[in-house]
């Protein structure tokens, strides 16, 4: 069992405690086929990413599927980039937000959360052939070293204070739109790191036919959660949902098909 399930199976357990009292008269709410405008990036496999076939799929897309069927509810999805994603959640464009978004104090601030529907770790993807360093220290260890990082992400704050100085205008970090175009940049040879976290990592090096591969120790962990505007109505089901879930195992068999069983680029 790698490192993420083993995250991951203990995330479950987790969960599946808080499962009774959420669950303590046996029922779901009815939301009465209610419409939920969800939106994402679909840039981090396996939560979600557009697939071989031009399909937007993934572990969040299965997830939300059976969200909505339990608590009967028709999901509408809409694509925005990242960085514009958590701003328009907290303005109300959408219903909810999701693509691995790390439950963090100052979001909160903007955006409320779900519960956690999974833990994973941050970790460092390189190229394949890298044998320059092998962990953080060495990487911070040699200034010509470069990392990218999209602005006001996690990997952004932890490249910054974990792994190099902690000054946020440190031009060893290249800052671009999104995650697609840092791990591009990573294969180009344009940087020689990109933090991200353990989902989407394995994710990418699944699929890179031995391009890419993961160094060095986590970094730490983060719990995902969807998002949505402050004082939504959507927030207390779809936590009973995620508990449900939990309980009866769904999401225990959702991350055996996305993290063991599915072979990317098939």
């Amino acid at each position: 069992m790698t490192q993420t399930v083993q995250t991951l199976a203990a995330t479950l357990a987790a969960v599946t405690a808080l499962a009774g009292p959420v669950l303590a008269d046996g029922h779901l709410p009815d939301l009465d086929g209610r419409e939920i405008v969800v939106v994402t990036e679909n840039a981090y496999p396996p939560l979600q990413f557009v697939d071989g076939d031009g399909n937007a799929v993934g572990w969040e897309y299965d997830a939300m599927a059976e969200i909505a069927s339990r608590i009967n509810a028709t999901v509408v999805y809409e694509n925005i980039s990242w960085d514009a994603m958590i701003p328009a959640v907290s303005e109300g464009q959408f219903d909810l937000g999701m693509t691995g978004i790390t439950i963090r104090e100052d979001r909160a601030e903007i955006v409320d959360f779900s519960d956690s529907y999974m833990t994973s770790q941050m970790v460092m993807m390189v190229r394949g052939d890298e044998d320059r360093f092998t962990d953080a220290a060495s990487f911070a260890a040699d200034p010509d070293f470069l990392m990218a990082a999209q602005p006001g992400t996690t990997p952004f704050y932890v490249g910054v204070y974990e792994v190099l100085d902690g000054d946020e205008a440190n031009p060893r970090i290249q800052l671009m739109e999104t995650f697609g175009a840092t791990v591009q940049a990573l294969r180009a040879g344009d940087v020689d790191l990109v933090l991200t976290d353990g989902t989407a990592g394995n994710g990418y090096v699944a699929a890179s036919d031995g391009a890419l591969k993961l160094i060095g120790e986590p970094l730490g962990t983060e719990d995902f959660g969807f998002i949505f505007p402050k004082g939504s109505d959507l927030v207390e089901p779809i936590n009973a949902a995620i508990a449900s879930m939990a309980a009866d195992g769904t999401l225990e068999a959702l991350n055996t098909k996305w993290f063991l069983d599915y072979t990317f680029g098939e």
